[in-house]
């Protein structure tokens, strides 16, 4: 929701999600810690999520934002499966966000499948609050649903 000077009135809602058989989950909370301090909704799906749970989050709690953190190797097939849920479910307009272990040529591939940015080990968090807040004054203008 925009208000008459042009900002967002809404915090921005964020999912974060760890697919598969993936349990570390540190990173993942730290990530959405981050983004709560600031002033962020985020809804955490928790561990050993599949992509169309994932998906059903996105849907069920209109977010803004979708990250993705991946640590067992498997964010290529995860990445590409939630990238094109996003388009089937008329959802592209979701800033989808990756991290963890990724290496640089994986990341390449993962934003061909529609991941805008990709955040590997020891990213400031205060680097992916950033993008996400540049990715809101982007978008503020643009009407959804």
């Amino acid at each position: 929701m925009e208000t008459p000077s042009g900002t967002r009135s809404a915090p921005l809602k964020v999912v974060v999600a760890k697919p598969g058989l993936d349990g570390h989950d540190r990173g993942a909370k730290v990530v959405a810690r981050a983004l709560r301090d600031a002033g962020m909704e985020v809804v955490y799906t928790g561990i050993y999520q599949t992509p169309e749970s994932i998906m059903r989050a996105v849907i069920q709690e209109d977010a803004d934002v979708l990250g993705l953190s991946s640590l067992s190797g498997a964010h290529l097939e995860y990445g590409e499966e939630l990238g094109r849920l996003l388009k089937e479910n008329d959802r592209a307009d979701v800033l989808f966000v990756a991290g963890g272990t990724i290496p640089p040529e994986d990341a390449a591939v993962l934003k061909e499948h529609g991941v805008h940015e990709v955040f590997g080990p020891g990213t400031p968090t205060t680097t992916l609050v950033e993008y996400v807040r540049q990715y809101a004054r982007n978008v503020s203008a643009i009407p959804r649903g």
